[in-house]
C-alpha cells in the first residue's frame, strides 16, 4: 500500500490531468483522498482536474462540429442517447452544460451532441468552464474533506471484499435503469 501511495503521490498529478480529459471523478476523489493525507496538494488537483476536464470536454465539442461524419459513425449505436442529450439541452437550456458534469453516462456525450448543433463555442466554453470549476471544487473538496470517512470506508471494503462488486452493481444498475428509462421510445 505504502509503495502504490508514493506512487501517486509521484505520478498522481499527470494520472490526474490524463484522467480528468474524459470526466476523471474518480482520479479527483483519489486526488482529494491523498491531499487528506498529506501526500498531494489539494489546491493543485483541484486546478489541474479543473483544467484537464474543460480541455477535455472542449476537445470534444470541437470533434464533434469539426468531424461531424466520423462522429456520426460513433452516434449510429447512441441515437436515443443523443437525441436525449439535444432533448435536456432544448429543455434546460445552456446550464445542462455545467450539470452534465455530474451525471454518468452524459459527462462526455453532451459536448459531443452540442457540437453536432450550432451553438457557438465561445458560449459552450464560458459554461463548461463554469461547470469545470464547479466540479473539480466540489468533488475534489468533498473528497479532501470526507478524507477521513473515505479511508474508513475502503478499510471496510477491504475487510470484506465481497462488498464492492455488490455496490457497484447497485450503483451500476440504478445509472443503467435512469439512462434506459430516459432515453426509452415513448407511445
Amino acid at each position: 500500500m505504502d509503495d502504490m501511495l508514493n506512487n501517486l503521490s509521484t505520478y498522481g498529478y499527470i494520472v490526474l490531468f490524463l484522467y480528468s480529459l474524459g470526466g476523471g471523478f474518480v482520479a479527483l476523489l483519489g486526488a482529494g483522498v491523498l491531499s487528506f493525507m498529506g501526500k498531494m496538494d489539494i489546491s493543485l488537483s483541484i486546478a489541474i482536474a479543473m483544467i484537464a476536464n474543460f480541455i477535455g470536454d472542449s476537445l470534444m465539442f470541437y470533434m464533434s462540429r469539426y468531424h461531424k461524419r466520423e462522429m456520426m459513425e460513433y452516434f449510429k449505436k447512441h441515437r436515443r442517447k443523443l437525441a436525449f442529450s439535444h432533448l435536456l439541452l432544448k429543455r434546460n437550456g445552456s446550464w445542462i452544460i455545467v450539470v452534465k458534469k455530474f451525471i454518468y453516462g452524459l459527462k462526455t456525450l453532451v459536448p459531443l451532441a452540442i457540437g453536432l448543433t450550432k451553438y457557438d463555442f465561445w458560449k459552450f466554453s464560458a459554461y463548461n468552464a463554469i461547470g469545470a470549476a464547479i466540479w473539480a471544487v466540489v468533488v475534489g473538496g468533498g473528497s479532501y474533506l470526507f478524507g477521513g470517512a473515505l479511508i474508513k470506508a475502503y478499510d471496510l471494503i477491504s475487510d470484506k471484499p465481497y462488498l464492492a462488486p455488490i455496490m457497484l452493481v447497485i450503483i451500476g444498475g440504478a445509472t443503467w435503469f435512469y439512462l434506459s428509462s430516459a432515453t426509452k421510445k415513448k407511445g
